[in-house]
């Protein structure tokens, strides 16, 4: 009987926490599904092999208003990127990496398209450690932790009733070890998907979509100009409280203020 309700316990526990990972899913649809898309994706995947790029590019924005997809924002960045407008391509390569940071062709098109912008950014190095953490964070979306979160809390249930309720040492042992790992999976899972996920909600950076802006040091055009970013430059918005003005932050540090119209975030 004690074998029953442990069982018992442990899967309305499972349930609870599945039924709030479905809810935490559910938040990130950012758009009502109430749109219905004018064309449809073979339509502009058509136009794009046949060279029309601008039409290729209208008919993937149509279909982003019914909802976020990784594809969709990868082609409609192909789009751009073909057609010269390189500041939209890497705007919608960031986007799809947001929704699929482990693709290697997104990763790919976005470097090829960051070349030709007119400001390069040198990276700074990284401890080792720091670099595969956030490779490996990367390697999956938000769903797929979660999902990888829920597979290996099974396997903890799984190991926990052998440690507890088998009645060889073997099998106690193995049920102890194969717990300690799936234990430390599910929290490292847990972990990863709640990083993907603050990405997905804040939306923190953006890109300058302008030839070129002034950064300034106060929110206003007589605020001493401090430098100059051109189209394509990928920018934190540090505070983000002003409706006509944002601050943003560099990668080396520098902060300043720019025009909200100049940027759109990612």
């Amino acid at each position: 009987m004690k074998h029953i309700f442990f069982i018992l316990g442990l899967l309305i526990s499972l349930n609870s926490w599945c039924n709030e990972l479905e809810n935490d899913q559910t938040e990130l649809v950012a758009e009502s599904e109430s749109f219905a898309p004018t064309f449809t994706k073979s339509v502009g995947d058509s136009a794009y092999l046949n060279g029309d790029y601008i039409t290729a590019s209208q008919v993937y924005e149509d279909l982003l208003i019914d909802g976020e997809a990784s594809e969709l924002y990868y082609n409609l960045g192909n789009s751009y990127y073909k057609s010269g407008e390189i500041a939209k391509a890497i705007l919608n390569y960031e986007r799809a990496l947001l929704l699929e940071p482990g693709n290697a062709d997104i990763r790919f098109n976005l470097e090829m398209a960051k070349a030709k912008a007119v400001d390069k950014v040198e990276t700074t190095p990284e401890i080792f450690f720091v670099s595969w953490t956030k490779s490996l964070i990367n390697m999956h979306s938000v769903t797929s932790w979660a999902i990888c979160a829920i597979i290996f809390f099974i396997l903890l249930i799984v190991s926990l009733y052998f440690f507890f309720f088998s009645k060889t040492a073997l099998l106690k042992k193995i049920g102890f070890f194969s717990g300690l790992v799936s234990l430390l999976i599910v929290i490292l899972a847990n972990i990863f998907a709640a990083q993907q996920k603050s990405r997905l909600t804040q939306r923190d950076f953006a890109i300058v979509m302008t030839p070129n802006v002034v950064v300034r040091s106060t929110p206003s055009e007589s605020g001493t100009s401090l430098f100059v970013l051109h189209e394509g430059r990928k920018v934190q918005i540090k505070d983000a409280a002003m409706r006509e003005w944002k601050e943003i932050k560099l990668e080396d540090g520098k902060v300043g203020w720019v025009p909200t119209s100049s940027i759109e975030e990612i």
